[in-house]
């Protein structure tokens, strides 16, 4: 029996508790993930990970105010996102992603990936991957990953999806040459 959890239980949950209810839930199809997608951190790790997250994703400078994870599907096998942030009084797309269904780093079962290394920008410099799973209708866990060694990508960074709450904007980004099995560790 699956277990249905709300925003606002995943907001009460530590960081290892997060990491134990992902590890329950069902990866949503490519098709289903079609829309923007309210985002919020959850609880980080650590303070100094709670520091650098907020840091990250509510900075006026850049990027802004984080608002949302946006995704479409391309064909069967892969799709397309993007972030969207409050930037200096408009809303602006930043660090596009390619997303599939991946083993998951942390139990091997399939997850919604988000890889931002197919582009370019600061999330693909840093090889930034998120994993993310259903967690009730509408709602999704999602576990960020970065890192330039695979002991820096097992630190789990845990957010919230809601939505869809809007349609997809369009693509944005310029495309690079990458290993998809370097970034994600189940396809090696």
């Amino acid at each position: 029996m699956l277990t249905s959890f709300t925003p606002e239980s995943l907001r009460r949950m530590t960081t290892a508790e997060l990491l134990a209810v992902f590890q329950t839930l069902p990866a949503p199809s490519l098709a289903e993930m079609h829309g923007e997608y309210a985002a919020e951190l959850l609880r980080q790790p650590s303070w100094p990970d709670e520091i650098g997250g907020r840091l990250a994703v509510n900075n006026p400078l850049l990027p802004g105010r984080w608002l949302c994870k946006a995704f479409r599907p391309v064909n069967e096998s892969e799709g397309r996102g993007y972030n969207s942030f409050r930037h200096a009084g408009r809303v602006v797309q930043r660090f596009p992603m390619q997303t599939l269904i991946a083993p998951s780093r942390y139990d091997g079962r399939p997850a919604y990936t988000l890889v931002y290394r197919a582009f370019h920008s600061l999330c693909g410099d840093i090889h930034m991957v998120d994993e993310v799973r259903r967690a009730g209708e509408g709602v999704y866990l999602g576990i960020g990953t970065w890192g330039f060694s695979d002991r820096q990508r097992q630190k789990p960074l845990p957010f919230l999806l809601t939505g869809p709450a809007a349609p997809y904007r369009g693509d944005i980004g310029r495309s690079r040459s990458f290993s998809l099995a370097q970034e994600v560790p189940g396809l090696r």
